[in-house]
């Protein structure tokens, strides 16, 4: 056991004095210690149940021989971080997830770890953390919430945020949108659209790093509970047949999770967590690489906000386990990669059905042949942008307009709610990436005010920071090379025509190469927006939205 480096003879006598301080039997110090990493909180509404499934998790390693021990993560509520500062400490969390689980595990040996995540960064943070650590992992998710429900529809969290827009265009009443706040969040668990959370959760069962249902099962349902109870179990059998996360999560996995992500129609989020997880494992994973893979995956989900249904619908549907046998049938999916259970992909979803083929899409009738994820370039972005094209409207697909640029977040939506945005324009938003943010605000504010005043079929928004899983529309994000490193979305002017091809995946300003080398002469870098703690810390090593935002260590050997 690893742990017997803290625990076993006569050298670690002292340790086990500290152990027996903790309560724990003579019988208890000789088992194989499991972390338990707990995301509970009580601020964050995904988080508010994680510790009911942390104790059910608890009763499964015990149950299967193991002595389970819990220890924090940190989690921020992306929606309750939004449209202020708070929104630049989102993204960052990831790496401090990943470091402060790493420095826990590897301190205190532990033989096995249980990763009980919910929201956004948590999930590819503790997955990153996993992939370092390597030591028999499974993951439990504390699940989504279920949809709310106004005047007999269905509705989530990208609703309230578009009521403001509609609030603002003067579509809504006052009462309208106190209607909305009391009822489109109606239980605990990760919002209940396929925003990143949900996306991630998701993603991680096509990882092979989560069990059944991990992605789907609502949170407030007790199947929720049983889950985490089988994760627990699941473990103990991963340690004893001694199956590591670098034996999951290899590059054929990242690949199917890429694939189902475009089958999903995922947050565009999962273009910055599904590198930086490849970067773990030394899998040097290139955004370029999702266009071949969408070019070949139909996109068979349409989930909020890119359509009428939600996690709920997905998971009675068959859930994630039921888009892998689709996509699988046809060739799309690796069967051959191993999963926490033990068992191959091909062997966990062969009996797997399609219960829905509203919610999910047969291969012969999808919604698009091509998946929900595009990567743009041109010159405007030669190292490529991300846009979530299942959820841009048919007229929005290719358009050309002038651009109304803005250095910040908060006078782009000033601008939008002021009337001064007019339908055919591009919104610009620059200097928000992972470096000049710094921390690459998510841009949920701006969207959906474009949604919620009418905006969303003739307006588009390109931005070097990125978007919430709940955007919808032409929303193009972590436009590479950012501004704060001079990249040609610094040097683009009010009115410059900016042109925009999803299909052909290009993004390109319509500016004459000689005017651009003129303007970049000119350019000159700002003043970093912060210059103090952590966030000036994390702007000087992380690395533009291509490469995932990953942290790059400058240090020399």
């Amino acid at each position: 056991m690893k742990s017997d480096n803290m625990k076993a003879g006569m050298q670690q006598a002292p340790a086990r004095s500290l152990l027996n301080a903790l309560g724990f039997t003579p019988e208890e110090i000789k088992k194989p210690l499991v972390g338990i990493v707990s995301s509970y909180n009580e601020i964050v509404p995904g988080h508010m149940n994680i510790d009911k499934i942390v104790n059910a998790v608890k009763l499964g390693v015990a149950e299967a021989g193991g002595m389970p021990v819990v220890f924090p993560a940190i989690a921020v509520c992306d929606g309750i971080a939004m449209g202020h500062v708070g929104m630049k400490y989102s993204l960052v969390t990831r790496d401090l997830i990943a470091d402060s689980t790493e420095c826990m595990a590897l301190a205190h040996q532990f033989d096995a770890l249980v990763m009980v995540p919910n929201c956004d960064k948590n999930v590819p943070g503790l997955l990153m953390a996993a992939a370092r650590i390597n030591v028999p992992t499974v993951f439990v998710s504390g699940g989504p919430m279920l949809a709310g429900r106004i005047g007999g529809k269905k509705r989530s969290l990208s609703s309230m945020f578009e009521a403001v827009g509609a609030y603002a265009s003067g579509t809504m009443t006052e009462d309208d949108v106190k209607e909305y706040e009391e009822k489109v969040c109606p239980t605990c668990g990760s919002c209940s659209g396929m925003y990143t959370a949900n996306s991630m959760n998701c993603l991680t069962e096509a990882l092979g790093m989560g069990l059944r249902g991990n992605g789907t099962i609502p949170a407030v349902y007790s199947e929720r509970i049983k889950l985490a109870k089988r994760a627990g179990m699941a473990v103990m059998e991963m340690y004893r047949k001694n199956i590591c996360p670098r034996d999951i999560m290899t590059k054929d996995a990242i690949l199917n999770a890429l694939t189902v992500d475009m089958a999903l129609g995922c947050s565009t989020n999962s273009m910055l967590h599904l590198p930086a997880i490849a970067h773990e494992v030394g899998f040097d994973f290139d955004i370029s690489f999702a266009n071949p893979i969408s070019e070949k995956t139909p996109n068979l989900c349409h989930l909020a906000p890119a359509g009428p249904t939600y996690m709920e619908d997905l998971n009675e549907a068959g859930g994630v386990y039921a888009v892998m046998k689709e996509l699988a049938d046809i060739g799309l999916i690796n069967t051959e990669c191993m999963t926490v259970t033990g068992k191959t992909i091909g062997e966990n979803i062969k009996n797997a059905v399609n219960l829905n083929t509203e919610v999910i899409r047969t291969t012969q009738n999808p919604y698009s042949k091509t998946g929900g994820l595009a990567v743009l370039k041109g010159n405007l972005a030669p190292d490529g942008s991300v846009v979530k094209r299942s959820a841009v409207v048919e007229e929005m697909m290719v358009h050309e307009g002038p651009a109304r640029v803005f250095d910040c977040e908060e006078d782009a939506i000033s601008a939008i709610k002021g009337g001064k945005i007019v339908p055919g324009d591009v919104v610009v938003i620059r200097y928000e990436g992972p470096k000049g943010g710094p921390g690459m605000r998510e841009m949920l504010n701006p969207t959906s005010a474009i949604a919620g005043m009418g905006l969303g079929s003739s307006v588009a928004l390109i931005t070097d920071g990125r978007f919430s899983g709940a955007s919808r529309g032409a929303s193009i994000g972590h436009v590479s090379p950012e501004a704060a490193l001079g990249g040609p979305i610094a040097l683009v002017e009010e009115g410059d025509i900016i042109k925009i091809d999803i299909p052909n995946m290009k993004l390109d300003l319509d500016v004459d190469d000689a005017v651009l080398e003129e303007r970049r002469k000119k350019w000159q870098p700002r003043e970093p927006k912060v210059k103090t703690g952590y966030l000036a810390r994390y702007a000087q090593m992380v690395t533009s939205g291509n490469r995932g935002a990953i942290l790059e260590n400058n240090f020399k050997a």
